[in-house]
């Protein structure tokens, strides 16, 4: 291994012991904060099985659920967002850019619609199809979105323009299904939209979980043949690799993270289109660095944007999707000028 190799791999650790050590310090500021404050102390005995019943009911109840969601979602959006990025060779490539997420919220708001009344939203059959629904929602959408692209090929701008076009359509469309709902799941669905963590439980934790413990490391796995992408199909092929298949199942991949993600937090926007950035000037290029290091920031910027949502404007709660756009759109007007 040479030096070069041996630096970016102490790079690479380095930055992975931050955002752990990162998460965790901020994790223990998350459960401190509320409407209910519990002080350090009394979070360690409570965490230790010594705190008061109403301290444990909203630390295991409440708060930590929550938390452990915003890890996941922000997780399975960075991920999302680098995949889909390094198989276009597109750098404005996001899921909720290119319509994928919201052709997963139209596929969920959907299925509320029809089955409003009879499946509630909060049961756990509903929180156990919803990433499921989502899917084929998302799935929907990125078929949708390359059969438009596609002429002799997909090229990166085509692609953008085709996917805020198909964006925008499932938006009309989500809009027409909420004007015909209850006031009530009107108003959930909303807040829900705007990029909300709306069931903070332990059963949309489990529903997700399989997925992130799933994917994420099979996108890492895969991340050999993101880095063989960037030197073209040609050159991808000669080296063994067979380019359509591979491609075919990382976009799978990224489409089902980006539409679980959405069952469960709703549309966030630009998560999944700074984070992969940010980690490329950290780290350079490569993928098997490029994609944990991304699901550990997007986990920690979405945790961090929930828990400042939260408290900012105590007692109001500010969607974590609002906060995450309000900090990340500055940055997309940067890249979208930086393009050629």
């Amino acid at each position: 291994m040479n030096t070069v190799e041996k630096q970016k791999r102490f790079r690479f650790w380095m930055i992975i012991s931050i955002l752990i050590i990162g998460t965790i310090v901020f994790s223990f500021i998350s459960l401190n904060l509320g409407a209910i404050s519990i002080s350090p102390g009394e979070v360690i005995q409570t965490l230790m099985g010594q705190g008061s019943d109403r301290q444990e009911l909203v630390l295991f109840q409440f708060r930590l659920p929550g938390i452990i969601l915003a890890l996941l979602i922000g997780a399975g959006l960075a991920v999302s967002g680098t995949i889909m990025q390094g198989i276009t060779q597109n750098g404005l490539a996001d899921p909720g850019i290119l319509g994928i997420n919201s052709g997963a919220g139209f596929a969920i708001v959907l299925f509320l619609y029809f089955f409003q009344g009879v499946i509630p939203a909060t049961s756990a059959l509903s929180t156990y199809m919803l990433p499921f629904v989502a899917l084929i929602g998302a799935f929907t959408a990125a078929v949708l979105i390359y059969a438009i692209a596609w002429k002799k090929g997909v090229s990166p701008i085509r692609l953008v323009l085709v996917g805020i076009g198909v964006n925008a359509a499932f938006g009309a469309l989500m809009t027409i299904l909420q004007l015909r709902m209850d006031p009530q799941n009107y108003r959930q669905v909303t807040i829900w939209l705007s990029g909300e963590i709306w069931s903070e439980n332990w059963s949309f934790v489990l529903a997700l979980l399989p997925w992130m413990l799933i994917l994420i490391p099979v996108a890492i796995k895969k991340a050999r043949n993101l880095n063989v992408f960037h030197l073209g199909d040609d050159v991808a092929s000669g080296l063994g690799t067979h380019v359509e298949r591979e491609r075919g199942v990382l976009l799978l991949i990224a489409v089902a993270l980006a539409g679980a993600s959405v069952a469960a937090g709703g549309a966030i926007a630009f998560l999944g289109l700074v984070v992969p950035h940010i980690v490329r000037k950290l780290v350079g290029p490569l993928h098997h660095y490029v994609i944990p290091i991304s699901a550990l920031l997007g986990a920690f910027i979405l945790m961090t944007a929930d828990m400042i949502g939260s408290n900012i404007l105590a007692p109001t709660t500010i969607p974590v999707g609002i906060v995450v756009s309000i900090v990340s759109t500055p940055y997309f007007v940067y890249l979208l000028m930086k393009t050629k």
